[in-house]
């Protein structure tokens, strides 16, 4: 086989590789800020109904936010992302090999399409990481705003409490 024509195959292997490993990370991270977002969604719905739910059903509302089905899918895809990261990651080193190799053999134009395969999918997952740690950070302002809301709430009951004492004493 010729010098260009397998620096052609190769590049063209190494672009397939990447493209797969680029889909299956950007997929993976849409995956999980999906997984953070739908968290938030049912994290902001119980803190609208605090106050407006009997302590019982506050209790049980509680316990199905923080175990809900959604953070663990959430921790699920994150592991996902973190596998498909490592194999994107050697994808890109692999397409970079390859287009100094077909640089090298004199395959120019395959070496700038690889170089250029290699542009795109690092703006593609950037984009996807955006999302993902744009979702982790709704998640975190969520868990400080449902901190604030339960003080919030706790110091509302305590003074009607409190209250309530007062009337009952008799001085």
């Amino acid at each position: 086989m010729k010098p260009l024509r397998a620096a052609s195959v190769v590049t063209d292997s190494s672009s397939t590789f990447l493209s797969q490993t680029t889909l299956a990370l950007t997929e993976a991270l849409a995956n999980y800020a999906k997984a953070v977002h739908s968290r938030i969604a049912f994290q902001r719905r119980y803190l609208a109904s605090l106050g407006k739910l009997t302590a019982a059903e506050e209790d049980m509302l509680l316990q199905v936010v923080h175990g809900w089905r959604a953070e663990v899918r959430a921790i699920n895809r994150l592991d996902d992302c973190k596998r498909y990261e490592s194999t994107w990651i050697t994808a890109v080193n692999l397409c970079k090999n390859a287009a100094e190799s077909a640089e090298n053999s004199g395959a120019q134009q395959a070496s700038l399409s690889m170089r250029t395969n290699i542009q795109v999918a690092q703006s593609q997952v950037e984009e996807a990481r955006k999302l993902s740690a744009d979702a982790d950070k709704k998640l975190a302002e969520t868990k400080v705003e449902e901190i604030q809301r339960k003080a919030e709430y706790a110091a509302f009951n305590s003074e009607e409490f409190e209250i309530h004492e007062a009337y009952l004493r008799e001085d």
